[in-house]
């Protein structure tokens, strides 16, 4: 390093954003995620032993990633190389892999490079990285924000240990908020005090980002004279103009977007319309795309209401129209009578499980012939064919309906649509009983006996 290398060194320590200072430089040091890097675990003891083979980091905004490879890059004998996946090419990949191999073949030498924001790599660019991860030449750290099992090449996944850090705990930002006082790294020099209501209420609002919470803290003891006692004082009012409000995590492209709209539908499945309204509640606070959130509760109207209560379909679409008239803010009520519907509705999977059914029966047997009755007769010469012969029509019957054959027959003792004994179903059994259909496949079940956890 030349003298000006170590003067602008020396210029970014001191001049750096807080959370940057801050930021721990041994293992040691790093507070939270200690069921993956406490003291007993793997990756604490791989990293001390210097044996650290290709990693991915997957954890929200402000966890630790970028903190834990840079701990790995301080202990480790390897050739350490950063690049960020926001603006490297693949000639910044090209020359990390040729050192590599000089480090390898001429020193014997293990390289590590670590890639923030691996998601954002293309298709082509992390094809490209895969066989030197393959053979040893390069070892892969990347960290990403979102979940590596849909953003990253499948092939590096098998060929990496996937690592996921949680958000801190609220005392875990509390243990950073004071170190960041008493620091010299931190704000210490500049005779600071902050109040436990403050600090509790930064930790709390942080939402498990030490980043957000190192952020506040600057900008408050920046912002904020000197009292009397040549103290600068953060107290709870000076914190809270500082972090505002407490950030949703959710990316409507990403895995908060994913994991909310899941827990959403298994709420309104799970008869939960307190849970569904909260779930919903983030997604709306969020910005997510309300027609999305229309489309998914249709969905689940007919997955897991079905015929238990055939209005459910009818309510999630009548709401699903009115937002496209209405919009926002107006439209979080329309969403919200949908979802406590449809979550309180009684439910039924039969038809979804009946579809489902016809379908692998159908992969099963092929394309059976249709009874010749049940074919298209409505053609000149239909009848030298047999077709329509033998058709009862089922209007001409008593309670409409007579017994007769549809399907194929070599699935005709099939059962694919399976009614429960719940809501409206239990009427469409009711009359099925009433009408001689099946009566004895069509028997009263208990709901409460049905154990299964599908």
């Amino acid at each position: 390093m030349n003298i000006f290398d170590y003067m602008e060194e020396n210029y970014k320590e001191k001049e750096s954003p807080l959370a940057a200072r801050m930021r721990p430089q041994t293992l040691d040091e790093i507070v939270g995620q200690e069921d993956i890097i406490g003291k007993d675990k793997l990756l604490y003891r791989v990293i001390k032993a210097d044996k650290i083979s290709s990693i991915i980091l997957y954890g929200p905004p402000g966890v630790g990633k970028t903190t834990l490879a840079k701990v790995i890059a301080s202990t480790t004998s390897a050739d350490f190389h950063q690049v960020n996946a926001t603006n490297a090419g693949k000639k910044d990949m090209e020359e990390v892999v040729e050192k590599a191999k000089e480090n390898l073949g001429a020193y014997e030498r293990k390289t590590i490079i670590f890639i923030d924001e691996i998601h954002r790599f293309n298709k082509a660019q992390q094809d490209y990285l895969l066989p030197y991860v393959e053979d040893g030449t390069i070892i892969l750290i990347g960290a990403t924000t979102e979940n590596p099992y849909f953003e990253v090449n499948g092939a590096l996944i098998s060929r990496s240990r996937i690592f996921e850090l949680k958000p801190l705990s609220k005392e875990n930002i509390l243990t950073l908020i004071h170190r960041t006082f008493e620091s010299d790294r931190g704000v210490k020099s500049y005779n600071a005090r902050i109040t436990d209501e403050a600090a509790e209420f930064l930790a709390d609002v942080s939402d498990g980002d030490a980043r957000a919470a190192l952020n506040a803290i600057e900008l408050a003891v920046l912002s904020t004279e000197p009292s009397d006692d040549k103290i600068i004082h953060i107290d709870l009012k000076v914190a809270e103009e500082c972090i505002q409000k407490k950030a949703i995590r959710y990316d409507k492209t990403g895995d908060n977007h994913y994991d909310t709209i899941s827990a959403f539908i298994k709420s309104m499945r799970g008869s939960d319309p307190d849970a569904a309204l909260y779930y919903l509640g983030r997604m709306l606070e969020a910005g997510e795309d309300i027609k999305f959130i229309a489309r998914r509760m249709m969905i689940a109207a007919s997955e897991d209401v079905g015929n238990a209560d055939p209005m459910a379909i009818c309510i999630a679409t009548s709401a699903a129209l009115a937002i496209e008239r209405v919009g926002m803010p107006e439209s979080k009520i329309i969403l919200a009578q949908a979802a406590t519907y449809i979550a309180s509705a009684p439910k039924s999977n039969a038809s979804c499980l009946g579809i489902d059914k016809a379908i692998d029966i159908i992969n099963d047997t092929g394309n059976l012939p249709i009874p010749a009755y049940l074919r298209g007769s409505s053609y000149k010469g239909s009848a030298e064919l047999g077709r329509g012969i033998g058709y009862k029509y089922a209007h001409n019957y008593p309670n409409h309906w007579v017994k007769q054959q549809y399907l194929p027959d070599e699935i005709k003792d099939e059962h694919i649509y399976e009614p429960n004994d719940i809501g409206y179903e239990s009427k469409i059994k009711e009359h099925f009983r009433s009408i001689g259909k099946d009566a004895k496949r069509y028997r009263y079940v208990d709901p409460s006996k049905n154990t299964s956890d599908e």
